[in-house]
């Protein structure tokens, strides 16, 4: 019996379970909305919700805490945009800082899918990633 053990498996060794937390935090934070099965949509709502509670210390401790849990190459783009542009959002709130909306089905498997997002993250910050995203890619061109 598996009583007290907390946290879901997800059939993975732990490893693979560090990793893919990780990933999935990183797109979550990027794109501010993802798709994925409920399961691992609701293990990521507790991990991201660590992340933003340490971004919202602001201090050198949650940035180190963050990227910490953040593998790869991205962690200090990550932590940025948690300390800087997520974080004070939240300021007034006390957790609760995602959602998870149940879709349907998937087709291939029938896993039961659902879409995990950030509560009131304001459109002007979606609005001016977008800007900044259009001024690199013309940058590019």
């Amino acid at each position: 019996m598996r009583h007290q053990k907390r946290g879901r498996k997800l059939n993975r060794t732990a490893s693979h379970r560090k990793a893919m937390m990780s990933n999935l935090a990183s797109a979550l934070i990027l794109n501010k909305r993802i798709q994925t099965t409920d399961a691992k949509s609701k293990e990521l709502r507790g991990f991201v919700e660590r992340l933003v509670t340490y971004a919202k210390l602001g201090d050198l401790c949650g940035r180190r805490l963050i990227q910490k849990r953040i593998q790869g190459k991205r962690s200090k783009q990550i932590a940025n945009i948690l300390i800087h542009d997520i974080a004070p959002s939240y300021e007034n709130r006390n957790g609760g800082y995602t959602r998870i909306i149940k879709l349907n089905n998937r087709n291939n498997d029938n896993a039961p899918v659902s879409l995990i997002e950030f509560v009131d993250i304001s459109s002007t910050v979606i609005d001016i990633e977008t800007e900044s995203e259009k001024e690199k890619g013309e940058s590019k061109e």
